[in-house]
């Protein structure tokens, strides 16, 4: 499983450990990744994602999963997040013709 965050597309990062004699070493900044489970409103059911807490205090900023996936680029977000970005926007192209 990669450390990358579903939602954001947030990974590791790469720097350096400083010591007091300026030594430097090289070392890996990880994500914080969470296990989270968000209810999408359009389709009216809940899904597990890996998201970093950065990513998921975005998605509770911008008012949900649905308006976060609609307002995202397809290049920052994993192959399960443009699926459901898929599903959520046949659902209110659909609702949108039937009203």
């Amino acid at each position: 499983m990669s450390r990358v965050c579903e939602l954001t597309g947030k990974g590791r990062q790469v720097g350096n450990n400083v010591s007091h004699a300026n030594n430097k070493t090289k070392r890996t900044f990880l994500p914080n990744l969470q296990n989270v489970t968000l209810i999408s409103d359009a389709l009216g059911q809940s899904v597990k994602l890996r998201v970093s807490t950065h990513g998921l205090r975005s998605v509770e900023h911008v008012g949900g999963l649905d308006n976060w996936l609609l307002k995202t680029s397809n290049d920052k977000l994993s192959t399960k997040a443009r699926k459901l970005k898929r599903e959520i926007a046949k659902k209110q192209s659909q609702a949108e013709a039937a009203a």
